[in-house]
């Protein structure tokens, strides 16, 4: 490995390229991450029921982490592993530090949520109140209410001699109380757990604009739920277990041990309790002890637990002023069709490569309608895709069903280990099998990650294969709200390597060298070196090299440790990485020729784009993978090259904009700090400069053959957002 002379107060002696000094600690960095998030909570310019949803988001994120990461450290600790991680700390040392940063940053959340954003809706005519806040005749209402819907459903659970301490199911909030015999003077332990189906967590309190908290109600009814008995206590807990297992490759019936250790997730082990600041020390010993849990990972929370459930509250029907601009997907301008009829989408993918920006342009007026079109097709003969998250009403998957009834080769991939997704893919995997639909459930110690729809179609005395290769998932909930690229080709060479892919996946044959695709995990880490290295052979003063890489996340070492080697020789390295980054950015003689920018947004930045700027050789690739050991080395990714050059042009024109961003991006220092830019002059916001320009694109005529990159230079970027 190549030394250097690091610059800094911390050490001049020659630092490995893989010296620990050199990494971020990945779990720390999906933190400050998150934060980002928290800060768009926090952010007075953005529309307070936006603000809202950003509070929910990132309690949502925080659930997931200790569900998954946290809970890998903590049996990492409990095995006695002691191996430093990749930035030097040990397990448990990340686990402290992982405390502190979780600790600060949920109390910024509560002060967030009480002091600014609930007074923020209760002037907007939203106000979630205290029961002792309300008159006297609402209060009646709501505990008449409480009689009639709630104590019906209620199950409280005492502990004591012959009752155990109850289960507590993952991510439930609960009551729990001390209550007291009057006869006896006897003091026992109970626990009610809050209904999470069935009753909404906020309760309208006499109107459609007031609430109150489910909870809130039942402590206020505490006497009915222990009638006879004194409550001498009582506080709310919150509970989040381990939820990653591992399904064995070597399981007969893949399907049967995923839907076993679905269930065996209920019973993982706590990895952490949050419990209401009125919790008495007592009260929270006991929980600690029952449930098993450090100390440490016992989290005080003031007002709200559970912010989730603010979700109900986002959702509430109109107060249109209090969101961003509504916002329609547009339909590219080559697939609009002539009025009433629907996109020729397979037509105008034999012209020519599309290119596919959403939630910017329609995704129900590309990729579905390509599926749609190819089940109603006569000439076409089979349709296969990959599924890894969809949502429940898709229409994609009974698309296939519908195939397979005309005859048709349809074919799924459905990758049943796709984390919290599991059981959702599980039951549309048998409802695909009972259709007749060949269902495959991906490769033994591989995740099937990549994204693609192959269409088989004959044509003249041969066969056409249509191809999507993207970088989101078949979703089109999220499909509204992440941005992702798909590339629709019907190139023979590139459908020809998704056949491939696609005989790799569901048969018996061996991955091969693809013509034209990059495949992990056999071959896309080493791609991907050789074009670093190939964009530092070929740079130089006069003709400048440079690399823009967008991604989720940027933990890969050797990956990391090649693109310091081209800021060493001097190659301009940008990048756009939303969530965790290991790489450390501005650190002199390793990486000042590097810039780390993350932007957090309207929209969820998903996609991944890999851009090496050669002047005579540039490559650029879309695809499903982020640049981190579980995408390279245990999953099934897939990167295509992007070979038209006006649709490089759009790619490089947003990656411009990603860069030019200073509304929603924040740059990474070397110390590990993030700082938000802001506008000095004219404000720049990817996010709203694409709405824009897919509005004034879509305008254009569907037969106006200007190219993409003149159409770029030439849109103004003003037309309104809220176009139907």
């Amino acid at each position: 490995m190549t030394d250097v002379v690091v610059n800094s107060p911390a050490s001049t002696e020659p630092l490995a390229l893989d010296d620990a000094s050199l990494f971020f600690n990945r779990e720390l960095s999906w933190l400050e991450f998150n934060s980002r998030v928290l800060a768009l909570a926090e952010d007075d310019s953005v529309p307070v029921l936006e603000r809202l949803k950003f509070c929910a988001i990132y309690s949502s994120n925080l659930d997931e982490f200790y569900m998954v990461r946290v809970a890998g450290l903590q049996d990492q600790v409990e095995a006695g592993v002691n191996s430093p991680l990749q930035d030097g700390r040990s397990p448990q040392e990340t686990i402290h530090e992982i405390r502190r940063m979780v600790g600060e940053q949920t109390g910024r959340q509560s002060r967030c949520l009480e002091e600014r954003l609930l007074p923020a809706l209760a002037s907007n005519g939203i106000r979630v109140v205290k029961l002792d806040e309300l008159d006297p005749e609402r209060r009646a209402q709501l505990n008449e209410h409480f009689n009639r819907r709630i104590f019906p459903v209620l199950t409280p659970l005492a502990v004591g001699p012959g009752r155990p301490f109850p289960y507590i199911s993952n991510l439930s909030l609960s009551l729990c109380a001390l209550v007291r015999d009057p006869l006896t003077g006897a003091e026992s332990f109970a626990r009610v757990k809050v209904p999470k189906e069935g009753l909404p967590r906020f309760v309208t309190a006499g109107d459609d604009h007031t609430f109150v908290a489910l909870e809130d109600l039942m402590a206020e009814n505490l006497d009915r739920l222990f009638s006879g008995m004194e409550v001498i206590d009582y506080a709310m807990f919150r509970v989040t277990r381990d939820a990653d297992f591992t399904v064995s490759d070597e399981a007969d019936d893949l399907l049967k041990a995923v839907e076993t250790e679905l269930r065996r997730r209920r019973f993982g082990e706590v990895v952490r309790v949050e419990v209401s600041s009125r919790m008495s020390q007592r009260l929270r010993e006991l929980i600690a002890e029952a449930l098993d849990v450090e100390h440490g990972d016992v989290f005080t929370i003031s007002g709200l637990l559970d912010a989730t459930d603010l979700w109900e509250i986002v959702k509430l029907p109109g107060y249109a002023e209090l969101r961003d601009p509504p916002w329609s997907p547009v339909t590219q301008p080559r697939l609009q069709p002539e009025e009433g009829d629907k996109p020729d989408v397979i037509g105008a993918v034999s012209r020519g490569d599309l290119l596919m920006h959403h939630p910017y342009d329609s995704f129900s007026t590309s990729v579905e309608r390509l599926v749609e079109q190819a089940v109603s097709d006569p000439d076409v003969l089979a349709i296969k895709l990959t599924v890894y998250r969809t949502n429940d009403d898709s229409p994609l998957v009974p698309s296939l069903i519908r195939a397979a009834e005309r005859g048709k080769q349809a074919v799924c991939l459905v990758e049943l280990k796709a984390r919290f997704d599991e059981q959702a893919n599980v039951q549309w995997a048998r409802t695909l099998e009972e259709a007749g639909v060949h269902v495959v459930y991906g490769l033994p110690q591989l995740k099937t990650h990549a994204k693609c729809v192959l269409v088989v179609r004959k044509e003249g005395d041969g066969v056409r294969n249509y191809v999507h290769i993207g970088t989101g998932n078949y979703n089109a909930k999220t499909a509204r709200l992440y941005t992702d690229f798909g590339l629709m080709s019907c190139a023979e060479d590139l459908g020809a390597d998704i056949a491939e892919m696609f005989n790799y996946l569901t048969g018996f044959a061996r991955m091969t060298n693809f013509r034209r695709v990059l495949v992990a995990p056999d071959h896309l880490r080493d791609s991907v070196l050789e074009e670093i290295e190939r964009t530092i052979a070929a740079h130089s003063p006069e003709r400048p090299a440079r690399i823009r890489l967008k991604m989720n996340a940027l933990v890969d070492a050797r990956c990391i440790g090649a693109l310091y080697r081209a800021s060493q020789a001097g190659v301009r390295v940008d990048l756009n990485v939303r969530g965790a980054c290991c790489l450390r950015p501005g650190v002199p003689g390793v990486s000042e020729n590097i810039r780390v920018v993350s932007i957090v947004g309207r929209f969820l930045e998903h996609s991944r784009i890999f851009s090496f700027e050669r002047a005579d050789d540039p490559h650029v690739y879309i695809g499903s993978a982020d640049l981190m050991p579980r995408n390279l080395d245990t999953r099934v990714e897939l990167l295509t090259p992007i070979e038209d050059p006006e649709l490089r042009a759009e790619l490089a024109d947003t990656l411009d904009r990603c860069f030019a961003d200073n509304t929603n991006a924040w740059d990474l220092h070397e110390d590990g700090s993030w700082q938000r830019r802001r506008p000095d002059g004219d404000a720049r916001d990817v996010q709203l400069e694409m709405l824009r320009w897919h509005v004034e694109r879509a305008s254009l005529r569907a037969d106006d053959h200007t190219p993409p990159s003149r159409q770029l230079r030439g849109l103004s970027g003003r037309a309104a957002l809220d176009s139907p």
